[in-house]
Order: structure tokens, then C-alpha cells, then sequence
């Protein structure tokens, strides 16, 4: 078997000039990033919405919005009903690099700010410092339907009651919880949650889910639904 490639995080690249988008994706995936190409805000904000990206580039100007205003989308949400992440790290790309434009896109929350041309190799270092800047910093909560999760403090929340849950069965809500309704195959759950290479046969997904269902809603079950075959997905009521 041939060895799997671990990704160092996940990137949104918003560009609108393909040949530039086409490079940035070809070299950051061969640097190990999981890159998502976006050539339009429209493109960026449904990516930052629903994937959960750990870095966001981002061309001020595009065809369909100001880059701006993308980026003061993102940094305006609640980041507990809205599925963006106020606190997603934003590198600006830019082909006008006067200090005017610098000082807007800063005070606008974007993290960095690099002028066009510029060189991969420079620009794959400043995410990389992003990166490390933000690793420490805490996670907000999210919700879903009544359920709260906050990473940092390690709590969950259903409507006004709160829940107890071990260590994986935090990890496993937190995990479906990222983008609810969707059906997450358990291949990719035993990986992310338990750090399964090969799942193999075992049924302690399959007893965790079962717990969590029950600590969830003691009476009904809801929320965590077993799609035979394939794997789990939270609802939201």
C-alpha cells in the first residue's frame, strides 16, 4: 500500500485569474495543503462556509464583490448560527500595494497582505506563519439546532441542559457538528476522530455514536443518525 500523504491544513484560494489559481493550487497541494480553488466570492464564501478551511487567500479584486467585503462577511459572523468562522486566518492578495490599501485591508481584519507579482515560495512562508500565529488560539462554538459545542471549554449544550461527554464522544459531535446534514463515512471518522489509518473491523464507532445518541436526547434519540452502510451525520432537530 502506498503511503497516505498528511495535509498540513486546508486552503481556500480565491483568485479570479486562472492561471495564477491553477499555479497557487498545483504547488500548495504539492507542499501537502488540501487546496480549495475559488475563482469568485460567491466560490469563497460558500468554501468557507461548509469546509471548514484552516486558511483563506483572498484576491481583493473579483468578478462578483470587492474582496473586502468577503472578508468583512467573515469577520461580521457570530460564529455560532453563521457557519463562517469570524476568526478564519485571511491573507489578502493584491495587485495595488500603496499604503492606503494596506492600511484598509488590515483594519478590515485580514491577518497579512501580499502584493502581486509575488513569489510562492515568500507567500507559502507567510502562511505558514499565520498558521502558527493562530495553532494557540482557542476555538469558538458552534450550534446546531438547540446543541452547542464550544471546543474551548470542552462543553456541550442542549438547549439549557448540559451534557457530559467522554473525550471521543466530544470528538465525534465536534466533528459532525462541522457540517451538519452531511453524511460523514466512517473510513473518515475512525481517521479524524481515532487516528485509524486502516478502520479494519471494529464496532467502536458504531458505540460511541450509539452513547452519544442517547447522552444527546435520552428520550427520542435524535440528532445523530446511523446511514446504514456509510456512516453518521447530525441533524438538527
Amino acid at each position: 500500500m502506498l503511503p497516505r500523504k498528511r495535509e498540513i491544513a486546508s486552503v481556500v484560494v480565491c483568485e479570479d485569474d486562472m492561471p495564477t489559481l491553477e499555479l497557487l493550487c498545483e504547488n500548495l497541494s504539492a507542499d501537502c495543503y488540501r487546496s480549495l480553488a475559488a475563482p469568485t466570492a460567491h466560490d469563497a464564501l460558500r468554501f468557507c462556509r461548509y469546509s471548514q478551511p484552516d486558511l483563506l487567500l483572498l484576491d481583493i479584486q473579483l468578478p462578483d464583490a470587492s474582496g473586502l467585503d468577503v472578508l468583512r462577511e467573515i469577520r461580521h459572523a457570530d460564529g455560532v448560527v453563521s457557519r463562517f468562522d469570524p476568526r478564519l486566518p485571511v491573507i489578502l492578495l493584491t495587485g495595488r500595494g500603496g499604503e492606503d490599501e494596506r492600511v484598509r485591508g488590515l483594519e478590515s481584519g485580514a491577518d497579512d497582505y501580499v502584493v502581486k507579482p509575488f513569489s510562492y515560495r515568500e507567500l507559502r512562508a507567510r502562511i505558514g506563519a499565520v498558521l502558527r500565529r493562530i495553532a494557540a488560539r482557542p476555538e469558538g462554538p458552534c450550534q446546531v439546532g438547540e446543541i452547542v459545542v464550544d471546543p474551548a471549554t470542552r462543553t456541550c449544550k442542549v438547549g439549557e441542559r448540559d451534557v457530559h461527554l467522554s473525550t471521543k464522544e466530544f470528538g465525534l459531535l465536534r466533528m459532525l457538528a462541522s457540517d451538519p446534514g452531511r453524511v460523514f463515512p466512517k473510513e473518515e471518522l475512525l481517521r479524524d476522530v481515532w487516528g485509524f489509518e486502516t478502520p479494519g473491523r471494529t464496532r467502536t464507532l458504531d458505540s460511541h455514536a450509539s452513547r452519544l445518541r442517547r447522552k444527546l436526547d435520552p428520550e427520542n434519540g435524535r440528532y445523530v443518525v446511523n446511514c446504514w452502510g456509510v456512516g453518521y451525520r447530525l441533524l438538527d432537530q
